[in-house]
């Protein structure tokens, strides 16, 4: 009972961080039809620039560059903000120009903007991988994270904070697209855009937020990936999203609960299935999924209705 408690929990923390990548990719496909792979770029820059605000001292194009050395908590939503910049910057120069040409061609621009980011990302930080550092709030003093027991399972504070963080920031994103005039919009250019724009909608701003949004989730799905693994990496993004992929598809892409739904199961999975088959298997069962999704309810499991799109 304590190894399945622990590996429930292993999976749920897991499959927060996948939510919070998954939510960037059905809030975009739910407006404009694309899939951007770049939202995995977007959760390593979200971990790096988290680092950068938090040590005194980094090395950025092979030159040592001195740093504010900012508290985790403050250095989190810096790195947020930048990277909701970015994304809305990638939207404006890669993918607008694209949006009435055929769906290929935004594809092969989302694939060709991911390998941008991520030797964009090495030329910066280098190619090894990067320490994230401690944060005191989670760790004693001799270094040790700080954790609890339940029925003998040892669970860190550090794995609550990244469940709760991720439930609150659904929670939000959720009321947000279904109770303000913005989210109205959202919805609104979901189910059709020109019909939106002619009612008043201005369709490139509120898909410009949705691009904001979703890559300021992505970065704090980072920094919490990089706080609990304790690292960066320049090719960190390219597993965790695509499997964030996979959540959205397994909950039903274009739906916000149903991104959340895909990420806590898959992670769950494949916690499972490592513990229990073969952790050398790991990433497979994720693509074991998805493949019998397709086959037996390609809509996913809440499927996506045009009101729940977002």
């Amino acid at each position: 009972m304590t190894a399945f408690i622990q590996y429930l929990f292993n999976g749920l923390m897991l499959g927060c961080l996948y939510a919070l990548i998954a939510v960037g990719y059905t809030m975009v496909y739910g407006i404009i039809e694309l899939i951007n792979f770049a939202f995995g770029e977007l959760f390593m820059f979200g971990a790096y620039i988290s680092i950068m605000m938090m040590v005194s001292k980094i090395t950025l194009f092979g030159h040592e560059v001195s740093m504010p050395g900012l508290n985790f908590f403050l250095a989190v939503p810096i790195a947020m903000a930048i990277v909701a910049i970015l994304g809305v910057v990638i939207e404006r120069l890669a993918y607008r120009p694209l949006r009435n040409a055929p769906r290929l061609a935004a594809l092969i621009s989302a694939i060709g903007v991911s390998i941008l980011l991520q030797n964009v990302a090495q030329a910066i930080f280098g190619s090894k991988q990067v320490s994230f550092p401690t944060i005191s709030l989670f760790t004693t003093a001799e270094g040790q994270a700080k954790s609890f027991q339940i029925g003998g399972a040892i669970i860190t504070w550090l794995q609550v904070f990244v469940v709760g963080v991720t439930i609150v920031a659904m929670v939000a994103l959720n009321l947000y697209v279904s109770r303000t005039k913005m989210g109205r919009a959202m919805r609104a250019s979901a189910q059709d855009k020109r019909t939106s724009a002619l009612m008043g909608v201005n369709v490139n701003r509120v898909i410009a937020i949705t691009f904001l949004i979703g890559s300021a989730m992505g970065a704090l799905g980072g920094a919490l990936y990089g706080s609990v693994y304790h690292f960066a990496a320049p090719q960190m993004g390219f597993s965790p999203g695509l499997k964030a992929f996979i959540a959205a598809v397994l909950g039903g892409i274009g739906n916000i609960p149903g991104a959340f739904l895909g990420g806590i199961l898959l992670g769950i999975i494949e916690s499972f299935g490592a513990a229990y088959v073969s952790s050398r298997y790991q990433s497979a069962f994720a693509f074991i999924v998805l493949i019998l999704l397709l086959c037996f309810k390609p809509s996913g499991l809440l499927g996506s209705t045009v009101s729940q799109k977002a």
